[in-house]
Parts: C-alpha cells; sequence; structure tokens
C-alpha cells in the first residue's frame, strides 16, 4: 500500500472571518499546513487549528505566506533573501508557541501562495526558508523540480515532494499559482493521482506528459467540495 500522504493548508481565516473547510478536513487529511498571520490567521485561529490537529491525529506545519492579506499572500513581491529568511522565521516562530502551548511538535515547513513560487524559482531566495527549516529540523513540503528540492539538498534538510490535484501545470513543469483557482472534478483529482503513482506520470494544461515524483498530495481547503476532493484522492492512493 502507498504511504502518500494528503496534506491541506489550514487556519486560513481572519477574526471573525472563517474560510474552508477545516473541521471536516482535519478528518481525512495527514498534514495540516497552518498559517502563521502574514496572508490569513491570527492567534485566535492559529490556536484552535492546532488544537483540532491535536484532536484528529493530524501532523502540523507551518505554512508562512507574504505579508498581504488583502491579496491572501498571493501576489509575488520584491524581496532580499534576507527578509525572506525573516518572514519565515517570524511566522514559523509565532506558531511554534502556539504548537509548544499544546504539546504538539513543528512537523514541516511550506511556503504559501506567491512566496512558494518565488523561493521555488530563486535558490538565493529559498535558502532563506532551508535555513529555517535546518534551525527546527524539521523538513519542507515543496515541488521537485524546483529549489526547493535542491536547495534543501545543499543544506541537508529533508524534502517531501507534493503534487497538486487543483492547480495546473505547464509544459516545463511549473506549477500555475492563481489566485482564485478553480475547484478540483473529484473523479478528475483522483484520476491524476493514480496516474502519478502508477506510471509516474500526469498531464500539464496543455495536454502533454509530465514526469512526477510525490510523497505528498496537496488539496487546497476552500472549495466547497474539498472534503469530497480528499477522500477521492485517499481512494486513488490506497488502491494505486
Amino acid at each position: 500500500m502507498s504511504t502518500t500522504t494528503i496534506n491541506a493548508d489550514l487556519g486560513e481565516g481572519l477574526g471573525l472571518h472563517a474560510f474552508g473547510n477545516d473541521e471536516h478536513l482535519m478528518e481525512v487529511i495527514d498534514l495540516a499546513n497552518v498559517a502563521c498571520g502574514f496572508h490569513a490567521s491570527d492567534p485566535q485561529i492559529m490556536d484552535r487549528t492546532v488544537a483540532l490537529a491535536k484532536e484528529h491525529g493530524v501532523s502540523v506545519g507551518a505554512h508562512p505566506g507574504l505579508p498581504d492579506l488583502a491579496g491572501f499572500g498571493r501576489r509575488a513581491m520584491a524581496l532580499s533573501p534576507h527578509e525572506v529568511e525573516n518572514i519565515v522565521r517570524y511566522q514559523v516562530g509565532a506558531l511554534s508557541g502556539f504548537l509548544t502551548g499544546h504539546g504538539v511538535p513543528l512537523n514541516h515547513i511550506k511556503p504559501h501562495g506567491a512566496l512558494y513560487g518565488m523561493v521555488g524559482r530563486d535558490p538565493e531566495l529559498m535558502r532563506g526558508v532551508a535555513r529555517v527549516a535546518a534551525d527546527y529540523g524539521v523538513p519542507v513540503l515543496g515541488l521537485a523540480n524546483t529549489a526547493h528540492k535542491t536547495v534543501c539538498d545543499e543544506f541537508g534538510v529533508p524534502f517531501i515532494a507534493e503534487v497538486y490535484v487543483d492547480l495546473n501545470y505547464d509544459a516545463d513543469g511549473t506549477l500555475i499559482i492563481e489566485r482564485t483557482p478553480a475547484p478540483a472534478v473529484p473523479d478528475e483529482a483522483a484520476a491524476r493521482i493514480r496516474s502519478g503513482l502508477t506510471q509516474g506520470v500526469i498531464q500539464s494544461v496543455d495536454g502533454g506528459d509530465l514526469q512526477v515524483t510525490f510523497d505528498s498530495v496537496c488539496v487546497h481547503s476552500d472549495p466547497p467540495n474539498a472534503v469530497d476532493v480528499v477522500r477521492a484522492v485517499r481512494s486513488a492512493i490506497t488502491f494505486s
């Protein structure tokens, strides 16, 4: 049986506003990437999300993003490598306080949104993320064919390769990060994962075959059918 995990980005509300299907998703995922306050979340939401993950036995990772609440961290910014390191360190530190309070270990770090794309393209920026991961002794979730992996290898940081079912890929394997991605269709998501696990390929946006290697599947939490997508993906993993 495959040991491939399912991860989701959670805790992405703000104040009285809740987004996503956190409570139900916690029942069906393995890893929660918890927002740390820059693109979404606040102290109360981080506290509740960590407590919910602990209740369901879900491993918790930090999901640091760009300081852009209005754009939900999906608009690229011009930052120096030192600035990237500092915003990641700041956010991981914030979440770590709540993890300590609940007796839950930090499991991983996964950059969010535009920051994820920025550090995947630029090894200098990615080194800031890797330094923080090395200090905490945790792996990074990212894309295998980018600076996410090459820089982690450079720093001796464990790496967890992931694949997306609700975002598309360019012909060169680049993830297409959209500000408002369309929800995944459960059957199509399952078919992508079966293909990736059994044949080592998924389709790019132009219909070509992309070679893929992954240890985890990311499902975004905000579409209303996210739980159905996770269940479809879980079935594909179980029977591949």
